[in-house]
């Protein structure tokens, strides 16, 4: 080739790479920014491998056709095949998560941060401690504490892994009718209740031990001639008390074992036509049994069986003349059971259903009126738990029950039975509270088959300060003695103050009237209360 031939060649190629070069240089997007990386691989880096790589022999394989499943599956995006991805690194300045040991899938834990203070408020103050600082090498940070919704609630003591709060109240005060007389008779009273409460703090089961009674002793003895007066015992003392111990034994989540002892000490109260006459004082009486059962959780479905043991003893009466009389046709022994079902439909409202029977065998055959009093009882009822915006909250039912007794001359105690609570916060300051109780219950009147229970009773708590309480209250009762036509109303209104001097010590003032009503002649009666006394609790 000629010279010319070749400067002009030579000269046409570097014409051609400055063109090429000037229109890289110009060029905004490149062919391998069209091609995205998959799985850390660029596209354009996989064409030039299977190019330059030879492809594999044909001879002796067996030839495929299509696409294979998957073929253009990655590492990212839905994972049609359920294969195992290898984990994806993480991002750089990613914390590190702690992980639990426990079974199953690791669940991450995130470190509580520590406590920190706007360096604003640390002027002028002295430095923290090194254990609030973390500073202390081996020793964990201090924890937040949580909010504190009473401040002047008792605080309890811890004893292992139970929580224990105690209290006793001292009182004093004047009533102006103790006993109940047709002609009301005052005294000086004197007043003792103590208070127990121990709560379980375990993850799994509970045990609550709920133990609370007092002491009413009057100063005064109300002689005559006969030793009463209107048949109402010389001495009107009255202990009471009743405690309960609750257990839960947690087989599983969903499967629990219950029990419950529980304890009854008092006296009839006064004005009761089941008092005798001629007593020297009130007789006591214990009423003692237990209760064990399972509850069963189906989802939202709950279903809870139990079997009850109860018993009730009278202590003999004492009599003004120095003469013992038995009570023992009073005594008896109560075998029963009871079943529920209830549904979760949604948080705050739980319907249920409720049956129990029960039968119970007296001492002795025959009352003192000579009737044979062993009976058999059922009763049935529906309600719902109920909490609607955290400010109403409580449950009410309404049932039916029924007791057939051995002897024929008793007609059947049968009546309608309702119970229930609500707690209504008007106003962080106002609170509405109302309860409601009936129950089917013994008599020792003639031809009296039993007597229906029934009692309502509706509060206004209101806060003037977070340490001055006022408290008002009304009550109202009905007490129906099927068999004889007699009806007693129970009317009680009562205020309270209480003033927190502290979290162990306050200061109660009680004002209360009482009275009582009653189609039978010398059934009404009415007393005033007037109490004050100091709490001091732990």
């Amino acid at each position: 080739m000629s010279d010319a031939l070749l400067c002009a060649r030579a000269a046409w190629l570097c014409a051609g790479a400055v063109i090429y070069a000037g229109t890289a240089q110009a060029q905004t997007m490149t062919p391998d920014m069209l091609r995205p990386a998959r799985d850390g691989v660029s596209v354009a880096s996989e064409l030039r491998r299977t190019t330059e790589t030879p492809a594999p022999s044909r001879i002796g394989n067996i030839p495929t056709y299509g696409t294979a499943v998957a073929a253009g599956a990655g590492g990212t995006g839905y994972n049609s095949l359920n294969r195992r991805r290898p984990a994806r690194k993480p991002y750089p300045g990613t914390p590190k998560q702690l992980v639990s040991p426990g079974p199953g899938s690791p669940v991450p834990i995130v470190p509580e941060p520590p406590l920190t203070i706007p360096p604003s408020s640390l002027a002028n103050k002295p430095p923290l401690p090194p254990a609030l600082t973390g500073s202390v090498v081996g020793q964990p940070l201090r924890r937040r504490l949580k909010p504190d919704v009473d401040p002047f609630g008792a605080v309890g003591d811890y004893a292992g892994s139970f929580l224990v709060k105690s209290a006793v109240e001292l009182s004093g005060g004047y009533n102006s009718n103790p006993g109940r007389f047709i002609t009301p008779r005052g005294s000086a009273f004197y007043m003792i209740a103590p208070e127990f409460l121990a709560v379980s703090d375990w993850t799994r089961h509970a045990v609550v031990a709920d133990l609370r009674g007092s002491f009413t002793g009057y100063g005064q003895q109300f002689p005559s001639t006969d030793g009463t007066i209107s048949g109402v015992p010389t001495s009107v003392d009255r202990p009471d008390f009743i405690g309960h111990v609750d257990g839960r034994l947690d087989v599983s989540k969903e499967t629990r074992l219950t029990s419950q002892l529980r304890l009854r000490v008092s006296t009839d109260n006064p004005g009761s036509p089941n008092i005798q006459a001629g007593l020297s004082k009130y007789p006591l009486f214990a009423a003692y049994g237990t209760t064990v059962g399972v509850e069963q959780d189906f989802n939202r479905f709950s279903v809870g069986a139990g079997a009850t043991f109860d018993r009730i003893a009278f202590q003999d009466s004492q009599l003004t003349n120095g003469v013992s009389t038995p009570n023992t046709d009073r005594n008896y022994n109560q075998y029963g059971g009871v079943a529920r079902a209830s549904y979760d439909i949604m948080p705050g409202l739980k319907p249920f259903a409720e049956i129990a029977a029960d039968t119970r065998v007296r001492d002795t055959e025959l009352d003192r009126s000579g009737f044979k009093r062993d009976s058999s009882g059922i009763s049935g009822r529906v309600g719902s738990s109920f909490e609607f915006t955290r400010l109403i909250t409580g449950e009410a039912s309404i049932g039916y029950g029924a007791r057939m007794y051995q002897d024929s001359r008793l007609n059947n105690l049968t009546g309608l039975l309702t119970a229930g609570s609500l707690t209504w916060q008007v106003t962080p300051l106002t609170a509405l509270r109302g309860t409601a109780t009936s129950s089917l219950d013994e008599t020792t009147l003639a031809n009296a088959s039993g007597v229906i229970t029934r009692t309502y009773t509706g509060e206004v708590v209101h806060d003037f300060r977070r340490w001055l309480t006022g408290i008002g209250r009304f009550t109202y009762g009905t007490f129906e003695y099927q068999g004889v036509g007699r009806t007693d109303e129970l009317y009680s209104a009562s205020a309270d103050v209480i003033f927190r001097l502290n979290r162990s010590l306050q200061l109660k003032a009680q004002i209360r009237r009482d009275e009582i009503k009653s189609n039978v002649a010398g059934g009404s009666t009415a007393s005033n209360v007037v109490m004050v006394g100091v709490r001091v609790q732990n």
